[in-house]
């Protein structure tokens, strides 16, 4: 039975085959109460908590994020989304929700950054591992906040307290990210706390992935290397689709894929993934609690999931046919499937794993080069042989990309977006690459025939941040369109 790890406040309780925490709320006041190691661990699981529900990664966050790719389109209150107009009013209630829960994790990352070092039964090497931890989130959540908001007030340590705290520029966002992370790196250790919290080569591998959106992809190159070297990590071998739950399954807790996910458990209750609930169509025997069908694709009329090769198992293990009134080539996501639960899913969310350092190493080769290297081509040839059930570690001609083919530079890296596309089909991961890349519009003109207005690139700064954040101007502040 697999368990969560992490519950908010709450003390561990280990067995042989299980990794469960017992929920004991402190009331105790915070300048008391970061003294010993249980306790900072309890304040450390705090952290994951306000992100972890559906309103941000169990569910919504990854609707919100698939919707805008090329190949998925919404229903319901998501309907909105296919315009890329901007929000409307449910969906900017939905993102103030991702806000004010991004800004609550990093309040207690924060805490923790502040306290830990005063805690008195903590040695100093405890110590640096624990505001290693909470630096590498605070860092990973305002790399989300970067990216769908631009500029953000930066909420430390030293100010957490203040209520009016002004917008800083995207630049200083950055920096603070890679500051937190560098320290991250240096203080986090090679295997980590728990399943589903962060070792150095997580530190490294985010490093990896903000360098690219910071277009430093010698930096990325580099970084992405270290957690290949390392031989910490390899792609798991499939050989038929339904291999795939090796990765993705709801009874996996971890593998040797996983750099860091967010776990989820189907017990104890609230601990499960809600994101098979929005994805499935009732009674289709994926997820038996139900379904919103949230949103779906076709296979005929959306141009990316008609070109995909039929051939490659991730192909039949992501998509099913679904008719529901939309015409016979309507087809749902099953990526994240749990055909036996009765409560939520037992699936974790992949923030990151080695197949990603391997597509960003490649992509990045050729970014910071001239063209792209042989080494480069390996790493993605590893991932798509994978794809066609072959041994990711052995040369396979009847699959292999052949670097004469893509020998200059652009048609590698659309080569690589390619099937960076297919392999994190589900994963909340486009969007920002298309955004990274500047090739956002142009992809869902040429997928969907809809033209996207700048103001979708961003969201708006929420009503909830600028009524009582004083330092923060709604006429000049806010972001462009809204």
């Amino acid at each position: 039975m697999k368990y969560s790890v992490l519950i908010i406040f709450s003390l561990f309780l280990f067995s042989s085959c299980t990794k469960m925490l017992e929920e004991k709320p402190q009331s105790i006041a915070e300048e008391l109460f970061y003294n010993t190691p249980a306790e900072v661990e309890a304040g450390l699981n705090a952290i994951y908590v306000p992100v972890r529900g559906s309103g941000v990664f169990g569910a919504l966050y990854e609707c919100q994020m698939e919707i805008y790719s090329e190949y998925l389109y919404g229903r319901g209150s998501h309907a909105p989304l296919n315009d890329y107009k901007g929000l409307d009013n449910t969906n900017i209630t939905r993102v103030t929700g991702m806000w004010g829960a991004f800004y609550e994790a990093i309040r207690n990352a924060n805490i923790i950054i502040k306290r830990a070092p005063e805690g008195t039964a903590l040695t100093e090497d405890q110590i640096s591992k624990y505001v290693g931890e909470a630096r590498f989130l605070r860092a990973l959540w305002y790399f989300y906040l970067v990216r769908d908001w631009a500029g953000v007030p930066i909420r430390n340590e030293n100010n957490m307290d203040s209520l009016n705290v002004p917008r800083s520029s995207k630049e200083a966002v950055y920096n603070l990210i890679v500051e937190d992370l560098l320290f991250a790196e240096a203080n986090l250790t090679d295997v980590p706390r728990l399943v589903g919290t962060p070792s150095v080569w997580a530190a490294k591998t985010v490093l990896t992935d903000v360098y690219m959106n910071l277009h430093q992809y010698d930096k990325a190159r580099d970084k992405a290397l270290e957690v290949i070297n390392s031989g910490k990590f390899s792609l798991v071998n499939v050989t038929v689709a339904d291999d795939f739950d090796k990765l993705f399954g709801p009874e996996i807790i971890t593998s040797s894929e996983e750099i860091f996910y967010l776990k989820y458990s189907r017990s104890p209750s609230g601990q499960g993934f809600s994101y098979p609930h929005y994805t499935h169509y009732p009674g289709a025997g994926y997820y038996p609690p139900g379904g919103y069908y949230t949103f779906y694709s076709d296979a005929e009329e959306n141009p990316f999931v008609k070109n995909w090769d039929k051939n490659d198992l991730r192909y039949e293990f992501n998509w099913y046919v679904q008719t529901f009134g939309l015409g016979p080539t309507t087809i749902l996501n099953k990526k994240f499937s749990d055909r036996v639960t009765t409560t939520a899913g037992g699936n974790d969310f992949p923030m990151y794993r080695y197949a990603d350092v391997l597509l960003f190493y490649a992509e990045s080769v050729a970014q910071a080069g001239t063209a792209p290297t042989a080494d480069a081509m390996e790493k993605l040839n590893m991932v798509h042989r994978r794809a066609y059930g072959k041994n990711p570690m052995v040369a396979d001609p009847t699959v292999d990309f052949s670097l004469a083919d893509y020998a200059s530079k652009q048609p590698f890296i659309d080569l690589v977006v390619k099937e960076r596309g297919y392999e994190n089909c589900a994963e909340a991961k486009r969007w920002h690459e298309l955004k990274r890349l500047g090739i956002a519009k142009q992809a869902i003109l040429a997928a969907k025939g809809v033209t996207v207005e700048d103001k979708h690139l961003l969201w708006p700064i929420p009503t909830t941040e600028y009524n009582y954040n004083k330092a923060i101007d709604p006429a000049t502040d806010q972001n462009p369109g809204y």
